[in-house]
């Protein structure tokens, strides 16, 4: 595999946003082998192989879910719109353009949506009042 997940030269980059493009190239990986096995197991008829596949599948699951929360935890924009989309019955469209509009429109607590290192994405305590 080559190194093509950066834009910008990696030396050049801090090791943060390094770590972020390691994990944004995963969470790629992830989804796309999620739809390999997909197509695979719609065209299996193997009972026992069809068991192997949907088992192989789930660990993509768990580990493009895993990628995931670790992105998200690491930059609150991101977490705060994915908030406002996932899980959520209705309008997809109309929950993201809600959650953008309150992130970056009403100034949320992620709208810098810097990545932060070692961040949890609850913000900062600095400066609270008590």
């Amino acid at each position: 595999m080559g190194f093509d997940q950066y834009h910008e030269p990696p030396g050049e980059l801090p090791p943060p946003t390094r770590t972020f493009a390691r994990l944004c190239a995963s969470l790629t990986e992830e989804a796309e082998a999620i739809g390999w096995y997909e197509q695979r197991i719609a065209l299996e008829t193997d009972p026992e192989a069809l068991a192997v596949m949907r088992d192989a599948q789930g660990e993509e699951f768990k580990h493009f879910s895993m990628d995931l929360e670790f992105l998200l935890r690491r930059m609150p924009a991101w977490r705060e719109i994915a908030q406002g989309i996932l899980f959520q019955t209705g309008d997809i469209v109309e929950h993201g353009e809600e959650a953008e509009a309150e992130t970056f429109e009403g100034a949320g607590a992620g709208a810098e949506g810097a990545f932060e290192a070692g961040s949890l994405g609850i913000g900062s305590l600095r400066g609270a009042s008590r």
